[in-house]
């Protein structure tokens, strides 16, 4: 027709299908505009029924009809919409047709006037035509008098054309490529394909396919995957996003359900929320689950259930050792062989996915295939991945917890020689996992109890986060404190839940998480005489697996150790006592608690040591008086500290005697 756009005609040059699925539509609207014609007083030749669409050709006009199920009534008033934006002619028709000139449009009346087969159940909301936005019906003084408007999604659709409804751009977005799947992960989508290519030639409803665990972008590279085997494309909308307001949530549910006809698409619900979503907005997400239709693929951090459709679960796992192993070696290349036994270190800390490993590589080591690395410079190289990969787990800890920055050195700490044993055994099993566990087939036997925890107790101020720092110092790990007092909750579940972040969180990075007050926790398991105390002790449990299976390094910190449950204690592997310093113990804090820089005169460790208090009140008594000297341009002496002594003692509501400080003037 010569009111065709010049577009849809470029296209139709393009590639043979455009050109056929043009002719094939002119033809089924010329057939619905000769009995507009005929109804406007033409004389037209046109067989008595009513035109019925061909099932041999794969056109864009029949898969709308198959899909939404349209009467030929509706098949041509959809026609008669379509033709109002092709042809500059129909709009001419329609008013001569309806003997109005100031009707120059579609109307239901003109429908019902001029096409066979008309059946008033097709202008009610609930039937197809407006049930899913095919049309649109304008303001008019009555329905049958409104103009009709073809929705511009489909009118494009008809023509050949493909692209998203702009409608669920705010909602949804196409699912780029997937990235290069390592061989587990190309299994599981091997699988998952298999599973959605027999329901499809049984022809029953597709099960909603559940990918659970893993990061979020792994979950999104098997799906981007399966559904380039299976030649659809997926989209992706974050749960997130999805509106409260049931009629918002019918109206998204009815815009995706057209596009996922017009477009032959999937849609990746993801629910990837940083922060839980409360009860009332994931029935919303289970409510369009359960309506929508098509491919549905729910990525999900925790295993979720639906009602009303069958759902496939499969959980996606970071990969194995080897896998990361062998990613490592690919990306850094030449450099790989140098690095001396260091990626064994890497890979048995850091429990990293596909992308971060990636990302580290391309930023630290750029050019590892085509350079030729020194040893110095593999030695370097290794410390810098070393680091990288530190950096790479933080954000998500940072967000959870406090982390501490560790200065403090063996030289710092001042205990008893078992207790410094005892540390420094820590710190070497620690360092030996890759050998241990890797290696010499540890891991292979048992899962379990593959992580390093330990108890600190004593009371405060004795060391116990001092020589957590120097763990982590020694190691070369994040440290981060949690304050198990802000974890327990009131609610029942609240606390497993808070746990479970943290502990996921640490994983990744392997960090050394130091739980502060761990009696607020961990204290005995009480009988069981109500539901609280049932909880109670589930969350102690729960505490206890998961200290197991977390690949790191947990230190607990309490003061008062007698209030641990026995059964608590036989599951940590490191028990140290902090004890109150003796006077010669004291001497040595205050001989080594000013740095080299302070300035100080005449001060005498011994007489100091007289202050019965722990190391931590030692370096507050040493900090303000600093501050006093600092004031009086000066070295810190003798009365200094007695000056910070007595407010340090008011603090802590302690008196300072005559014996302790007996001889300082």
């Amino acid at each position: 027709m010569s009111g065709m756009s010049g577009v849809i005609d470029r296209i139709a040059t393009i590639e043979p299908w455009y050109a056929a699925n043009q002719q094939y539509l002119m033809d089924a609207l010329a057939h619905v505009l000769a009995h507009v014609r005929r109804c406007a007083g033409e004389t037209v030749h046109t067989p008595a029924e009513m035109w019925t669409h061909a099932r041999e050709g794969e056109f864009a006009l029949n898969r709308v009809v198959d899909a939404f199920n349209l009467s030929s009534f509706e098949v041509g008033i959809l026609l008669l919409c379509a033709g109002m934006e092709l042809d500059g002619a129909v709009a001419e028709l329609c008013a001569r047709a309806q003997n109005d000139s100031a009707r120059p449009y579609p109307t239901f009346a003109l429908a019902l006037a001029a096409l066979p087969d008309a059946h008033w159940s097709a202008l009610s909301p609930g039937a197809a035509l407006r049930y899913w936005r095919l049309i649109e019906v304008g303001s008019g003084s009555s329905l049958v008098t409104s103009p009709l408007r073809i929705d511009e999604r489909v009118l494009h659709f008809l023509a050949g054309v493909q692209y998203l409804d702009e409608h669920l751009a705010g909602y949804v977005a196409q699912e780029p490529p997937a990235d290069d799947l390592l061989p587990s992960q190309v299994a599981l989508a091997s699988a998952i394909t298999e599973v959605l290519a027999q329901a499809a030639q049984r022809r029953s409803e597709l099960p909603v396919v559940q990918l659970v665990g893993g990061d979020s972008h792994t979950r999104r590279s098997i799906v981007a995957s399966v559904c380039d085997r299976l030649g659809v494309t997926p989209y992706r909308m974050p749960t997130a996003a999805f509106p409260s307001a049931p009629h918002d949530l019918d109206a998204l549910m009815r815009l995706w359900q057209r596009e996922a006809v017009l477009s032959g698409a999937a849609l990746v619900l993801d629910d990837d929320a940083h922060e839980p979503q409360d009860a009332a907005h994931w029935s919303a997400v289970v409510r369009f689950a359960e309506r929508v239709g098509g491919a549905l693929f729910l990525c999900t951090k925790e295993r979720r259930q639906l009602a009303r459709r069958v759902v496939v679960s499969f959980d996606v796992e970071k990969p194995a050792a080897h896998e990361q192993h062998a990613l490592w070696e690919q990306m850094l290349g030449q450099a790989a062989p140098l690095l001396n036994g260091h990626l064994d270190r890497v890979v048995a800390q850091f429990n990293l996915n596909a992308p971060s490993i990636r990302a580290i590589c391309a930023s630290v080591a750029p050019a590892a295939h085509d350079a030729r690395y020194t040893p110095q410079q593999a030695r370097t190289l290794g410390r810098t991945l070393w680091n990288a990969c530190r950096t790479q787990a933080r954000p998500r800890l940072d967000d959870l917890a406090q982390r501490i920055r560790a200065i403090a050195t063996w030289d710092d700490l001042v205990l008893p020689d078992a207790q410094i044993t005892m540390l420094r055994t820590i710190a070497l099993q620690s360092r030996q996992r890759a050998t241990v566990y890797g290696r010499w087939g540890f891991a292979e036997r048992s899962n379990r109890g593959l992580g390093i925890s330990a108890l600190f107790s004593g009371a405060s101020g004795v060391g116990k986060t001092m020589a957590a720092e120097v763990l982590a110092n020694e190691l070369d790990l994040d440290l981060y404190k949690i304050d198990l007092s802000q974890v327990v909750s009131k609610y029942i579940g609240e606390t497993e839940k808070n746990l479970r972040r943290v502990f996921d969180a640490a994983e990744e990075g392997g960090a050394i998480l130091l739980f502060d007050e761990a009696d607020a926790i961990f204290g005995k398991r009480s009988e069981v005489k109500d539901s609280h105390d049932r909880y109670a002790n589930i969350e102690v449990s729960y505490l206890l697996q998961r200290m197991e299976a977390y690949s790191g390094l947990a230190i607990l910190t309490t003061n008062m150790k007698s209030a641990l449950d026995a059964a608590f204690l036989r599951r940590i592997r490191f028990v140290v006592h902090f004890p109150f310093p003796d006077a010669t113990q004291r001497a040595a804090i205050w001989r080594r608690i000013f740095p080299q820089e302070t300035p100080t005169q005449d001060l005498q460790p011994e007489k100091l040591a007289q202050l019965n208090v722990a190391g931590g009140v030692i370096r507050n008594i040493a900090l303000a008086a600093a501050f006093l000297a600092a004031e009086d341009a000066s070295p810190v002496t003798m009365r200094h500290i007695l000056q910070a002594a007595h407010g340090e003692y008011i603090k802590i509501e302690k008196t300072l005697t005559h014996e302790e400080v007996r001889g300082w003037m």
